[in-house]
């Protein structure tokens, strides 16, 4: 009985390397008609060496120029040049400034409302208020009352308004508040900081401490002494500073004399 004879697979056909087409050769040669073009385009940017030539498709290549002005290190000089079949020149086709892998970039475009920190309105300057600002909702006016209502009544309405402090177009709505509240509370005038940790006493304890009003007052007050770091400054009541009303120096700013009592001399009056 005749052994049956395994035969090994083919090894798999390995697929060939792509080539790299290698750009027209009267594209290639025409090197100083390229740097003629760039220096046309460049002005005083400046044109330096040349750094080869690219094949980007049938009778279509790019030669690259270093670009010598120190703003542009490591940008170089784009030439694109066409060739129509059986000519015998090439033509220019566009000029361009790109950068390499290495060249220094712009940082990349963010918007204006990105842009925008926290302190940078400065006196003079007008920051708008998006119309669908979220920390926003519509107050009470007075042009919301027609000219038919009656003057008492309006007078009252005016009067509890004010007091809630309505009268404005638009008021905090309770994201605006709890938007503030978070990012007071993780500012340094919150509770989590070195200072309020080595204070002898939170704000809420201090005499200088005033509260604000409405529901934020809760949580915020005002700082009213002028030598504290967070004078005029909202403070939360779980902070606190080395200048707390409770601490006082044991020792007076003004030492007053002992009291001396005349044992000598007499007032005529209380023997009347």
């Amino acid at each position: 009985m005749s052994a049956a004879v395994m035969e090994a697979p083919a090894p798999a056909a390995r697929p060939a390397k792509a080539r790299a087409k290698k750009a027209d050769a009267t594209i290639a040669a025409a090197i100083d008609q390229a740097r003629a073009a760039a220096q046309e385009t460049a002005a005083d940017f400046g044109v330096g060496e040349h750094l080869g030539c690219v094949c980007e498709g049938d009778y279509l290549a790019t030669h690259y120029f270093a670009c010598t002005h120190p703003g542009y290190p490591g940008w170089r000089w784009a030439v694109i040049m066409t060739r129509v079949p059986r000519a015998r020149s090439a033509t220019i086709n566009e000029v361009v400034l790109v950068p390499a892998d290495a060249a220094l970039l712009a940082p990349g475009w963010v918007p204006w409302s990105e842009r925008l920190q926290a302190g940078d309105v400065q006196p003079g300057m007008l920051l708008p208020t998006p119309e669908n600002d979220p920390r926003l909702e519509p107050g009470f006016v007075p042009r919301d009352m027609t000219s038919d209502d009656d003057p008492a009544e309006w007078s009252q309405t005016r009067a509890v308004v004010n007091e809630l402090g309505l009268g404005r177009e638009r008021v905090l709505s309770a994201y605006g508040r709890d938007d503030a509240a978070q990012r007071w509370l993780a500012g340094p005038s919150g509770p989590d900081n070195q200072m309020t940790r080595l204070a002898p006493g939170t704000c809420l304890t201090c005499g200088y401490f005033v509260r604000l009003a409405g529901s934020l007052g809760s949580i915020f007050g005002a700082c009213a002494n002028e030598f504290s770091p967070s004078d005029g400054c909202i403070v939360a009541i779980e902070h606190g500073c080395g200048g707390h009303s409770d601490v006082v120096a044991d020792d007076r700013g003004v030492t007053l004399p002992q009291a001396i009592f005349d044992t000598i001399t007499t007032d005529p009056s209380l023997f009347d």
